[in-house]
Parts: C-alpha cells; sequence; structure tokens
C-alpha cells in the first residue's frame, strides 16, 4: 500500500519534467495540444515573421531546452531541442548579441555577473557526446559575445570513478 503513492508521484514528476513533445505533428498540432502536452512555456516570444516561439525548458538536469515555433495560424511549424552542438555552432563571438543568444537557446539556467570585468555568463545545461556538459556564453558591457564555452559538468566530472 505503501507503494501507490510513490509510484503516483514517480509518474507525476517523469510526465511533466521530462515530456520532449512525442506525438505532437508540424503543420497539424495546434498551439493549445503543444501547451497541454508540455505544460506552460518557460518563456514566450514573438518572432519578426510573426511566428511565436514557446520555450520548454527541462534544465537543470533535464538538460534540453525545446522550442516549439507557432506560425501565425496557430499551427505547429517546427518543435527542436535547442542545446544541440549544431545551435551553439551558430553563436558567433565578436557579433552575436544577447537577444540573439535567447531567441537561438532560450532562457539560461544561471546568470551569473561579473562587475570587475564588465562581463556577465549565462549558463546552460546540456549534453554533448552524450555526456553531461556545461554550456557557458560570456557577454561584455555592450551584450555582445565574448566568449562561447562546452566543458565538462563539473558535478559529474568531479565524482570519483569506478575502478577495475
Amino acid at each position: 500500500m505503501k507503494l501507490a503513492p510513490a509510484f503516483l508521484c514517480f509518474a507525476a514528476l517523469a510526465g511533466c519534467a521530462g515530456f520532449s513533445g512525442r506525438g505532437l505533428v508540424p503543420g497539424q498540432s495546434t498551439e493549445q495540444e503543444v501547451e497541454s502536452l508540455m505544460g506552460p512555456a518557460t518563456e514566450v516570444r514573438k518572432a519578426p515573421n510573426g511566428e511565436t516561439l514557446r520555450y520548454y525548458s527541462r534544465e537543470p538536469y533535464g538538460r534540453h531546452i525545446y522550442i516549439a515555433t507557432i506560425g501565425a495560424d496557430g499551427k505547429l511549424r517546427s518543435l527542436y531541442d535547442s542545446l544541440s552542438e549544431e545551435n551553439i555552432a551558430r553563436v558567433k563571438v565578436g557579433s552575436s548579441s544577447e537577444q540573439d543568444v535567447r531567441e537561438l537557446i532560450g532562457p539560461p539556467f544561471r546568470v551569473d555577473p561579473f562587475p570587475r570585468l564588465q562581463r556577465q555568463v549565462w549558463t546552460y545545461k546540456m549534453y554533448a557526446d552524450g555526456f553531461p556538459k556545461d554550456l557557458y556564453v560570456q557577454f561584455s558591457a555592450d551584450r555582445v559575445v565574448r566568449e562561447v564555452m562546452v566543458i565538462d559538468d563539473p558535478e559529474f566530472s568531479a565524482r570519483p570513478s569506478e575502478g577495475p
């Protein structure tokens, strides 16, 4: 009898925290269907072309930010994980702005100011090559990207490995 509450709790957490939008069909699924399956968006932005970008962050330890692009007709255009190596490669040092990064990748997991350096660092949790990584995007005072780094997640790399 004690297992029933634990199972229900686990099922509820698994259902809302890890959903990737499986079952949604671009061109057919509506914005309401996206929201009912994926839950409330972490952030919603309007694109210049009239589309709506809905960000579904599963960070920190879900390590995904799904972007659902909704057309002006209210239909799903695309759904993808923005924390991919290909997508991150589109962030250009010296020319991408905070707004570009926010639109391309989504809201950061953490923002850290470095006032003496006149810098700000946005942190994202992701996977690369199947391993947990941290993505750091550093901005200067003019809100332009100055550095992009993907490193092993220190929380995982600091754990002792199991020897032979």
